[in-house]
Parts: C-alpha cells; sequence; structure tokens
C-alpha cells in the first residue's frame, strides 16, 4: 500500500493512542501528580500527542527491518531491532526536547531528576521503557497495525478519516504555539526556562482553592491573566544560562 498514506494513518492511531496512555499514566503512576488528578497530557487541546504518532511510525518501520535479517542469528537480530527502537525514539525525543528548549525556551518534561539524564530531556531509564514498548511493538502490536494497514487498502473512504484529523490537528497545533509563544516571550523577558507541565499544575491548584471550574482540554484558561500566574512561578523556573532555579541568582 502507499506507504505515505500507511504513515500517516499510523501517525492518528498512535498520537491518539499515546493520549490515552499519557492520560492512564498520569493519572494512575506519575509521583508528579499526588492528587490524582486526571490531567491533559501534551501541549495540544485536543486527544493526540504527536511524540508517539512519529513513535509509532518509527517502531513501524524499524520491525519491518525483521524480514531482512541484519544478524544471523535470530535472537541477536531481534535485539538488534529493540536496541534500534529504543535508540530511535529517544533521539525523537532529544529532538523535540531541545527544539523546545533552546528556540522557544520551554520544557515541556522534566528528567532531570533521573539518573544519567542528558539535559533533563532524555534518560536511560526511559530509553530501557521505549526499548521495552518496541518488544510489545513487535509481539504483540505489529501483527494487528498490518491487519489495520491491510483493511485500510481495502477501505481507502475512510482516508477522508485520517484527513480530517489532520486538518483539525493542524488547526490544534497553530493555536497551540500560541501559547507557547506567549510562554517564550516571558522566558526571554525574564531569562528563564519555564516549566510548562508545572504551570499548568499550579493553574488547575489555583483553580481548586478558589472553587473555580477547571478546563480539562484548556489547561491554561484560566480567570486571572497567564502572565500574573508566570510571576508568581517566576522563582521555580530554571536560569537560561546557568541551569539553577532564579531564586538561586538573588
Amino acid at each position: 500500500m502507499n506507504l505515505p498514506l500507511a504513515l500517516a494513518f499510523l501517525f492518528f492511531v498512535g498520537s491518539t493512542a499515546g493520549w490515552v496512555m499519557e492520560l492512564i499514566f498520569r493519572r494512575f503512576f506519575s509521583s508528579r501528580n499526588p492528587e490524582r488528578k486526571w490531567i491533559n497530557p501534551g501541549f495540544c487541546t485536543g486527544p493526540y500527542v504527536p511524540l508517539y504518532g512519529f513513535g509509532l511510525c518509527i517502531l513501524f518501520l524499524v520491525t519491518s527491518l525483521d524480514s531482512h535479517t541484519l544478524i544471523k542469528d535470530p535472537v541477536w537480530n531481534k535485539l538488534a531491532l529493540f536496541f534500534l527502537s529504543a535508540v530511535a525514539m529517544t533521539v525523537i525525543e532529544y529532538i523535540a526536547g531541545i527544539l523546545c528548549l533552546k528556540v522557544m525556551k520551554v520544557r515541556l518534561w522534566d528528567y532531570s531528576n533521573e539518573w544519567g539524564n542528558i539535559q533533563g530531556i532524555i534518560c536511560p531509564k526511559f530509553s530501557l521503557a521505549w526499548a521495552a514498548l518496541g518488544a510489545v511493538y513487535a509481539y504483540l502490536v505489529h501483527p494487528h497495525i498490518l491487519e489495520a494497514l491491510a483493511w485500510l487498502s481495502n477501505n481507502l473512504a475512510f482516508s477522508f478519516v485520517i484527513g480530517l484529523f489532520f486538518g483539525v490537528f493542524i488547526i490544534d497545533f497553530v493555536d497551540s504555539a500560541q501559547l507557547i509563544v506567549k510562554l517564550k516571550k516571558f522566558a526571554e523577558d525574564n531569562d528563564v526556562v519555564v516549566h510548562y507541565e508545572n504551570i499548568k499544575a499550579h493553574i488547575r491548584r489555583a483553580q481548586d482553592q478558589a472553587a473555580q471550574r477547571h478546563h480539562f482540554f484548556r489547561p491554561f484558561r484560566s480567570e486571572r491573566p497567564l502572565n500574573d500566574q508566570l510571576k508568581e512561578m517566576l522563582s521555580t523556573f530554571e536560569a537560561r544560562k546557568h541551569g539553577k532555579k532564579t531564586k538561586d541568582r538573588t
């Protein structure tokens, strides 16, 4: 089947499935959510996380290499593919994280407390998790993906749904990017790196204390100006030049 259409379909599936996975993880397992609240993951408004969409495309391409023997021993060949999956996913995670950090001055996630982390963007713990995910995908998910692609090739009318998804996604992405631009301006004006998830949590707590409605799909919507809330959090953000908390500079 047409590879671009297949990858578009996989991006659609991966982005939405990744959103569900992140939603459940943050609700029940994340140490950063001790109140066990439902948190909309990612920076887009809708139910999708693009990183997982790209990830599923990569896992599909890497696993497809299994038909081409890289190493004669089948066991080592599988291990090599899992390692390649982990490396590819880690590279994607690093590129996305470093672009947000260096260009937009926003930290979307933070692994600074994890052993062996690099700039708080990637770490061995989550690279191993990517390898495990690659194994799960290869053995349990990939056969169903092939079945789904075969179904898609026989039901090309579904491509309309994929196109609709990308239309909504692009509009959402542009709208969400406007918020990132505001955060970038604040970060540059105050010489800091802002923490995206911490801001969402701060607004959520303030709304709970004021008995105000929390907007699940619009977590930054508040009765108070965003800039005022950012100023309240200024001492908790990283100093851009030194990588320390801003309060350490005073």
